[in-house]
């Protein structure tokens, strides 16, 4: 058990799921039964339990809302071919959790406690998994300040939760992006490496100046010079030039995507010329012009891989090849989800059966 302690269950006493059309899943919008909740209270995790799923009491005067020291995560399960629960690389997003909690302020969660608790809320949510084609069971840990004080200095209480969701697809049409060169979504020194609540918060004005616009998503820029591109808005981007996968290198402004990660041990796997390193705007832009850019797509949890149409700059779009025709994405995408959904070998060790 963890740290000699048991997780404490109550079960709803009717389960919701009869309500759900899992054949039409929003995503982000429907969630399971019931969701975890620990206390860090006097430098120690303490009372762990399993409850139903509702709406939780928190003090007014807490840091999280007012700073915003939170941190999250985001993970997803997948029915196997027996019925099993299969989670992609959850100990990965553990250790990540914890360097943007180490980032903020925020104390260490014990790897025990973290998959223990994984483990039991999603035995006891299983029948949550859906089984329809391009739908998954996504799974959103998170932690946040639980001081009741109005000031800025570090927390020392924290609850940590962990909350179920199935959901569809999080694009459901290849998706258009604009990149931005005014805002700027992280610098350097910055938190942009890190899960915070606040990177997020922030990019939601540009990003709805984009989507009013016709766009799905930015394309965010380095925040110093603006020449050099970054990340997506939900997701990391990579593209094919001249045949090769090429991607931004990992800075402090930049997430260090699992799913970012997962594309390039397989594209290495099967000998693809593969490339981390900075991509200049202007570099992009003459490939798209050329016809030397024959691909892009984005890399996340939610967004899965997700084909990118369309590159605005400017006051010009940039159309890709169709989907159909695209090799190297489309490639990418077939073997990521056979992994997950235990259809296809797992070389690399990344599916944990619960």
């Amino acid at each position: 058990m963890i740290a000699t302690q048991t997780i404490s269950i109550s079960r709803v006493k009717e389960s919701r799921i009869r309500e759900v059309d899992f054949a039409n899943i929003p995503f982000g919008r429907i969630y399971t039964d019931h969701m975890f909740i620990a206390d860090y209270r006097n430098g120690e995790w303490r009372n762990f339990r399993i409850i139903p799923y509702g709406y939780i009491p928190i003090s007014p005067a807490t840091p999280a809302l007012h700073y915003g020291q939170a941190i999250f995560e985001g993970m997803k399960a997948y029915r196997g071919p027996e019925g099993e629960a299969l989670v992609f690389r959850p100990h990965d997003n553990w250790m990540r959790m914890n360097i943007s909690g180490e980032r903020m302020c925020m104390p260490h969660i014990p790897e025990e406690l973290f998959m223990e608790s994984l483990a039991t809320l999603i035995d006891l949510d299983r029948a949550w998994i859906p089984s329809t084609p391009g739908a998954s069971l996504y799974i959103r840990p998170f932690m946040f300040s639980a001081d009741e004080y109005i000031g800025i200095k570090a927390s020392t209480d924290f609850t940590f939760m962990i909350i179920l969701c199935p959901v569809g697809a999080y694009y459901s049409t290849p998706v258009k992006v604009r990149i931005e060169t005014r805002y700027t979504r992280a610098i350097e020194g910055g938190t942009g490496y890190a899960k915070a609540g606040g990177n997020y918060g922030g990019a939601i004005y540009p990003a709805k100046l984009a989507q009013d616009k016709g766009y799905h998503q930015l394309i965010w820029t380095d925040g110093k010079t603006h020449e050099y591109i970054e990340e997506s808005g939900t997701m990391n981007v990579a593209f094919i030039m001249n045949d090769t996968l090429v991607t931004p290198a990992l800075t402090d402004t930049i997430l260090a995507g699992i799913t970012r990660d997962s594309v390039i041990k397989l594209a290495k796997s099967w000998g693809w010329k593969v490339e981390e390193r900075k991509i200049s705007v202007r570099e992009l832009i003459e490939g798209l012009e050329r016809g030397t850019v024959t691909e892009a797509f984005g890399m996340g949890t939610a967004a899965t891989i997700a084909p990118i149409e369309l590159i605005g700059y400017g006051e010009k779009d940039y159309k890709l090849p169709p989907v159909s025709e695209r090799k190297y994405g489309n490639r990418i995408l077939e073997e990521l989800d056979g992994i997950k959904r235990g259809i296809k070998p797992d070389p690399f060790n990344w599916v944990v059966r619960m």
